[in-house]
């Protein structure tokens, strides 16, 4: 089982991104298991058409007398993608990040990954902060390396630099792997240079360019991915490109 966690600025596109990479790999035959960490609830809403769903921690907060199951949060999205949301708090009350801790837990409880055997978990991880809780995924026994989004935009830049510190500061804990940055573009003015200087300052690596699309807006309209909205075009392409570049990422290291 290969574990990836995908971290970025909040609206980066990191949830595009990641739901993208994960109808790709579900075209391959794989099994897929999607998890959002995002206290908004949306990443998984491509893969399954715009259709929200009960949360891991609106089950915790419901209180029943009724166990909580996997199959209450566990929903299957475009070609079988098993579609989590780790939910967020009441808003205005509580922390964000130890709802994410709560959510992994019921996870480990009730044997998600044993129960379901996903040849690949992706993690959509907001990144403007990474305190206990959203650094959660960034543990080796959830995730093996770890992927940052970004455009060249200064608080995109800075919010990457902030993650690629963290990263640097856990790995003497053994925590997952830095696998390098995603430019997601946003067309400002030397932007791969940018991305490229702050790859080379935090020892990693630019694995991915994807150009900023009409076509990703179009499929967003329609509340699907683009590799299952426009199966043929570029940017489905650069899509399939990056996971199979996630798919032998041990080979590059």
């Amino acid at each position: 089982m290969l574990k990836i966690a995908i971290y970025g600025k909040g609206g980066i596109g990191k949830s595009t991104i990641t739901s993208n990479l994960a109808a790709a790999l579900a075209d391959k035959g794989l099994r897929v298991m999607q998890i959002g960490c995002d206290p908004k609830s949306d990443s998984t809403r491509l893969l399954t058409h715009g259709r929200r769903f009960t949360t891991v921690l609106d089950l915790i907060r419901a209180e029943t007398d009724r166990p909580i199951t996997l199959d209450m949060f566990v929903h299957h999205g475009y070609k079988g993608v098993l579609c989590i949301e780790a939910g967020g708090p009441t808003p205005g009350i509580g922390c964000a990040g130890r709802g994410i801790i709560t959510a992994f837990e019921k996870l480990e409880e009730l044997e998600a990954y044993g129960a379901y055997r996903p040849d690949i978990v992706l993690y959509d991880v907001l990144g403007d902060v990474v305190c206990g809780g959203f650094a959660m995924p960034l543990r080796q026994q959830y995730a093996d390396h770890v992927f940052i989004v970004t455009s060249g935009e200064k608080m995109s830049l800075f919010a990457a630099a902030n993650i690629s510190e963290a990263l640097k500061n856990f790995k003497i804990r053994n925590y997952a792997r830095y696998g390098g940055l995603i430019l997601n573009r946003r067309d400002v003015h030397n932007e791969r240079e940018q991305v490229e200087a702050l790859a080379e300052s935090t020892g990693s690596k630019l694995v991915a360019d994807l150009p900023r699309s009409k076509t990703v807006q179009d499929a967003e309209a329609l509340e699907k991915t683009v590799i299952e909205a426009f199966p043929d075009s570029e940017m489905a392409g650069r899509y399939r490109c990056l996971a199979e570049y996630f798919l032998n990422v041990s080979r590059y290291e």
